[in-house]
C-alpha cells in the first residue's frame, strides 16, 4: 500500500520543522524550496533554515517567555532546537548559533530523512491534498497572489530590517570591552561605550543620514513591527529613544572609568569561530556608504570592517484570526495548514513552534486522527490561540510573552516568582497532555518527533 504523502512549501525554520515532524509520524513528505533557482531579497544561500536576520534565537533562561518556548520545544523534540543547541555560540543567557553551521545541520538532517524528499522548485499555486504553506515573510509574488485568491482578501504586511555584521578584529578593544549585563554569562558581548556628547553626535548623524528607497513596496501605510524597527526610525522618535532602547547602558560598567556609560552599543558573536559580530538592535535601511560613515562614529568602531551591511525587506503575513484554527489549519479547506511568520507568529522560535504544530496536525489529518490543540497554559499553545483568536481589525504579529498566558490561580504578585510559576505550570501541563508517538523515525533521540 502506497504511503500517504503531504506537501510542505517553504524550507525555512517552520517548513523544515513541519516536514520533520510529519515524517517522524510515518508520513511521506515533499518539501519544496525555491532556492537556489529563485532567490529572495534577503537569503544568500540554498540551505534550509537559513537565518536572514540576527543569529540569536532569544533568551534561553527558563523564567523568560522566549526561554519557556524553547524548553517546550525541547520537550516536544524539535528538530530545529536540536540543531540550534548543537551549533550554539556564546551569548550569555541567550541561545545564539553559528548561522552557517546551523543551516548546514538542518539541511543535512532533512535531506537524510528517508521519508522526506526535497524538491528545488518554486510553487506558484496552492498544492492539492494535505499541505503546509510555510513560505515565510518573503513569500514569492506568484504564491502570494494564489493565497490572496484563496483567502479572498489582501495580505497585511510590515517591514523588517537586518543588522550589520562586522569583523571582530576590526573592533578597537582599547575602547570597547567584553561584558554581559549584570555579569550574566561569560562576558559574551562586546560593548562600545558612549559619552553623552558622543551619543548626541551619533544620533544627529543617524537621523539625518540618507536611506535606501523602498522601491516597489514603498507605501505611506507601510507598518514596522515594533520588535524590528530600523534603528534610524527609532532614533527619530526622540533624542533619548535609543538610550532607553537598544543602547541602554544598564548593568554595564566601563572598565576605563569604573562608571556606567551614557549609552552602549552591544555586539554579539555571530559565528562559532568568534570572528564575526553583529550589532545588536541595529536593523537599518541606511545606504551602505552612510552605514559606514554613521556607524564608525561609535567609539571602538572607527575602523570597523563591515562584513554585511544592514538592509530592509518586506515581511508578509495573513490575517490569521479570520483564517486559521489554533491547530494552524485553514478554516476554508480541511487538510491545508499554514506555519511560520506568514501566520503572524513573530521571531525564529515562534516560527519553529508553529511549524511543529502544523507538521504534527497535517500528519494526524492524513492518519485520520483528531487534531492536537496545545494547552493555552503553554507558551506555544498561547501563541497558536492568539493568532487564531485575536481581533482581526487590529491583528499584528506577536512573539512569545507571558501576557498571552491565562492568569495564575491564586495570583502571584512578585514578577520573577510569577514568571517561574508560569513556566512550571506550562511544562507540567505540556508533559501531561502531549500524547506519546505511535512510531518514530530516525534520530528520534536527537530532535525527533513526539
Amino acid at each position: 500500500m502506497e504511503a500517504e504523502k503531504i506537501t510542505v512549501v517553504g524550507g525555512g525554520l517552520a517548513g523544515s520543522e513541519a516536514a520533520w515532524q510529519a515524517a517522524q509520524r510515518g508520513v511521506e513528505v515533499l518539501l519544496y524550496e525555491m532556492r537556489p533557482h529563485k532567490m529572495t531579497p534577503a537569503h544568500v544561500s540554498d540551505r534550509l533554515a537559513e537565518l536572514v536576520c540576527s543569529n540569536s534565537l532569544g533568551s534561553d533562561l527558563p523564567d523568560r517567555a522566549a526561554g519557556l518556548l524553547k524548553a517546550e520545544l525541547r520537550i516536544l523534540r524539535s528538530l530545529v532546537l536540536a540543531c540550534a543547541d548543537k551549533t550554539r555560540v556564546p551569548a550569555g543567557g541567550a541561545l545564539a548559533v553559528d548561522r552557517e553551521l546551523f543551516a548546514a545541520e538542518v539541511t543535512r538532517r532533512i535531506e537524510a530523512h528517508p521519508r522526506i524528499r526535497v524538491v528545488r522548485e518554486e510553487v506558484t499555486a496552492i498544492p492539492e491534498g494535505p499541505a503546509v504553506i510555510a513560505t515565510g515573510p518573503l513569500t514569492s509574488n506568484a504564491l502570494a497572489q494564489a493565497i490572496v485568491a484563496l483567502t479572498g482578501q489582501e495580505h497585511l504586511y510590515f517591514y523588517d530590517a537586518l543588522a550589520p555584521i562586522v569583523a571582530a578584529d576590526s573592533i578597537d578593544m582599547s575602547v570597547a570591552f567584553r561584558a554581559s549585563r549584570y555579569g550574566r554569562g561569560d562576558a559574551d558581548y562586546i560593548n562600545c561605550p558612549m559619552t553623552e556628547e558622543e551619543y548626541d553626535r551619533f544620533v544627529e548623524a543617524l537621523v539625518t543620514a540618507e536611506r535606501i528607497p523602498l522601491r516597489d513596496f514603498e507605501r505611506e501605510d507601510a507598518r514596522f513591527f515594533e520588535g524590528c524597527l530600523p534603528v534610524e526610525v527609532l532614533a527619530a522618535r526622540g533624542r533619548d529613544a535609543l538610550a532607553y532602547g537598544p543602547l541602554r547602558p544598564v548593568g554595564l560598567t566601563d572598565p576605563r572609568t569604573g562608571k556606567r556609560p551614557y549609552a552602549v552599543v552591544q555586539l554579539r558573536q555571530d559565528n562559532l569561530a568568534g570572528t564575526l559580530y553583529n550589532m545588536v538592535g541595529f536593523q537599518t535601511n541606511l545606504r551602505y556608504g552612510e552605514q559606514e560613515r554613521v556607524f564608525r562614529l561609535i567609539p571602538g568602531l572607527e575602523r570597523a570592517e563591515f562584513v554585511r551591511y544592514g538592509q530592509m525587506h518586506r515581511n508578509t503575513f495573513i490575517n490569521a484570526p479570520l483564517l486559521l484554527e489554533p491547530t494552524m489549519e485553514f478554516r476554508g479547506r480541511p487538510g491545508l495548514f499554514f506555519a511560520g511568520q506568514i501566520t503572524g507568529v513573530e521571531g525564529y522560535v515562534g516560527s519553529v513552534g508553529s511549524g511543529w504544530v502544523a507538521g504534527v496536525n497535517v500528519a494526524r489529518f492524513v492518519l485520520g486522527e483528531e487534531p492536537l490543540v496545545l494547552p493555552r497554559t503553554t507558551m506555544l499553545g498561547a501563541l497558536c490561540h492568539y493568532v487564531s483568536h485575536a481581533d482581526p481589525a487590529t491583528f499584528q504579529p506577536m512573539k512569545a510573552t507571558f501576557g498571552l498566558l491565562p492568569p495564575l490561580e491564586p495570583p502571584v504578585r512578585n514578577k520573577r516568582k510569577r514568571y517561574r510559576a508560569y513556566a512550571e505550570r506550562a511544562i507540567s501541563n505540556l508533559k501531561s497532555q502531549i500524547p506519546k508517538p505511535k512510531s518514530e523515525g530516525p534520530d528520534s533521540g536527537r530532535g525527533g518527533g513526539q
